[in-house]
């Protein structure tokens, strides 16, 4: 029995999909480094997936932040992977995102790379209005995110990128000797007084 790296195979799904899919092209994905993250709880109700991007608004590496009469610059971690420099951060919460339906796991990774800004510049894309993250309705976005995913699995004439994913947790468990994966504590903001 093999070892199945599991942000391997999620590292080479976000390759393919930047790789086929227009709306993703702006990505450079040796520039997005993809862990996965500890649930406490088993079941699939929670979060599946989290980005971090590693600039504030507009790709800027610092912003000033005003609290009461002091100001405060706060800076982004400057993270490395393979001598390259990460703009993103994408976690994949284990066990919960593995134990989701196979087209619920293609749809959460849509999902994450989505919010990469377009300009590929570190922040994420931002819609107008409060849920810039979002947009209007999440309803909306991840319904269109399962359009995108519809899209992509009918241009593939293989399906081996994906098929770790039409697996749950369990049957993975049994096919594999062991599964592994990158595990890196959450970016944190730096925070200079002004």
């Amino acid at each position: 029995m093999s070892t199945l790296n599991l942000t391997a195979a999620l590292e080479q799904l976000a390759a393919d999909i930047t790789g086929r899919m227009e709306e993703f092209s702006h990505i450079d994905p040796q520039k997005i480094m993809i862990c996965l993250s500890t649930t406490r709880g088993s079941g699939v109700h929670g979060v599946y997936a989290k980005i971090h991007p590693l600039r504030f608004s507009g790709g800027n590496r610092t912003c000033q932040v005003r609290r009461g009469r002091r100001t405060f610059t706060c800076t982004m971690p400057d993270i490395r992977q393979r001598d390259t420099e990460v703009l993103y951060v994408v976690y994949f919460l284990f066990p919960r995102f593995f134990d989701l339906p196979f087209r619920e796991k293609l749809i959460t990774v849509f999902h994450e790379l989505y919010h990469i800004a377009p300009e590929f510049n570190g922040d994420i894309r931002r819609f107008p209005g409060r849920n810039y993250a979002h947009g209007g309705s999440t309803r909306k976005y991840n319904a269109a995110m399962a359009g995108l995913a519809d899209r992509y699995l009918a241009k593939l004439s293989d399906d081996s990128v994906v098929s770790f994913l039409r697996d749950d947790l369990n049957v993975l468990r049994s096919r594999y000797r062991a599964l592994v994966g990158r595990k890196m504590k959450a970016p944190r903001i730096a925070i200079v007084a002004g």
